[in-house]
């Protein structure tokens, strides 16, 4: 190996942080590394992990293997027990230059994610192998909702203050980024912790204003009764901002809701879609859902999967329900795995059927395209869209659509 090599599970900020992680690792010269970061959002993503170090492990006998994320910080003895790993650290130690510096001290160091109180911005100058960049907004979640194991691997919510995020995202786009992704663990709470708290919609707002060569924005995984009235004057006024947003939606029944501790009901989700539609007519949603969640019968299912198709939600994340030990869910009364199974293939049945008359609805109209890979990119409404022809990466083209496949946009460049 001629640098180091990080893998990475899971969400959008493991994205960001796998590359902070990869410039700390050049910088200390390990050449030699593997660096797997991990998630904890369900037991299958933990086992992936586990099954992944093994194999690599196998493939490398000579390369040191690193291992940290959020199933290092839950369940630190159980990867303490792999003996296919060098080193396992948490997720605070992760982000820090010092960790890979000098590897001769403890085999194991996770320490108590809940005393973290900062954020530390870290400047990424680009991001391997993609044409838009993840800059972290926040990180932590101070909300327990009953399924989820994630505040005990990432702490409670905090935010990066203005400048930093500023400095960041011109840093990315003097490197040829056109589009930047605002991402953290629960990015809505933006600001509380910060002097005079400001809000996410804020934040974004004056980001916009300081870096007016910044192309395109988009926002990650929004709470719908949580967006504050600067983000939606930016969804009406600024066509930057990208007419996408995906709802951390997890469910669509009311008492489903209440039980997972959510703090949104199904009419709030309905009226935010709306009124976010009335602002910018074209734009599109995408949701996670979580399927066969404890104590869910078939009329509750039937309320989730009716929500997709009153709302439109197009680009569907959805998880049948997996019990995480240490959760009040998981002593809740389970559904079957295998009713798990059926409703999330039929949420999945059903998100297909609206993304094929969204890209429908496209057919013949120009788009402006991010290009990514080769001759494949994403629209403004995060649709993916096949080329007609290879273009350089980074590049925003227009082109016309000429029709749609296997849930993509087929287009030809108009260059």
């Amino acid at each position: 190996m001629t640098e180091p090599r990080v893998i990475t599970f899971g969400c959008r900020l493991n994205t960001y942080e796998s590359e902070v992680m990869r410039d700390h690792a050049k910088a200390a010269g390990l050449d030699d590394a593997i660096i797997i970061n991990t998630c904890a959002v369900t037991t299958e993503a933990e086992r992936q992990a586990r099954q992944n170090i093994r194999r690599l492990r196998r493939e490398n006998p000579d390369a040191k293997i690193f291992v940290t994320g959020c199933a290092v910080q839950v369940n630190p003895e159980k990867f303490a027990g792999m003996k296919e790993i060098d080193r396992i650290f948490g997720n605070d130690t992760k982000m820090k230059a010092e960790t890979f510096m000098d590897i001769s001290h403890e085999r194991v160091i996770v320490n108590d994610i809940m005393s973290v109180e900062e954020t530390a911005s870290h400047l990424v100058s680009g991001f391997e192998g993609r044409a838009r960049a993840f800059v972290q907004v926040q990180n932590g979640c101070d909300h327990r909702c009953t399924f989820c194991i994630i505040p005990y691997g990432r702490g409670n919510s905090r935010s990066v203050p203005l400048g930093e995020i500023v400095t960041q995202v011109r840093e990315l786009v003097a490197n040829g980024y056109a589009e930047v992704v605002l991402t953290g663990v629960d990015i809505t709470s933006y600001g509380h912790d910060l002097p005079g708290k400001p809000t996410l919609g804020q934040m974004a707002r004056r980001l916009l204003a300081q870096v007016p060569e910044l192309p395109r924005l988009r926002i990650s995984s929004v709470d719908p009764v949580e967006i504050d009235e600067d983000i939606f004057r930016l969804i009406e006024t600024e066509p930057r901002l990208m007419p996408h947003m995906h709802i951390s939606l997890q469910a669509g029944d009311d008492m489903v809701l209440k039980r997972m501790k959510r703090r949104h009901l199904r009419q709030d989700v309905i009226d935010f879609c709306q009124k976010v539609r009335a602002l910018r007519p074209d734009v599109t949603f995408g949701a996670d859902i979580i399927a066969g969640f404890p104590t869910e019968t078939d009329e509750m299912a039937e309320n989730t999967l009716r929500l997709v198709e009153e709302c439109g939600l197009i680009y569907l994340h959805v998880f049948p329900y997996s019990s995480r030990p240490g959760t009040p869910a998981a002593k809740m009364p389970q559904v079957a795995k295998e009713k798990r199974k059926e409703r999330a293939a039929a949420l999945r049945d059903a998100g297909d059927i609206q993304l094929t008359a969204f890209l429908q609805s496209r057919v013949g109209l120009i788009e402006n395209v991010l290009i990514e890979k080769e001759n494949t990119g994403h629209t403004e409404h995060f649709a993916p869209v096949e080329l007609d022809r290879v273009i350089e990466p980074g590049t925003i083209a227009k082109a016309k659509v000429i029709g749609h496949k296997d849930g993509k946009l087929i287009a030809e460049l108009m260059v």
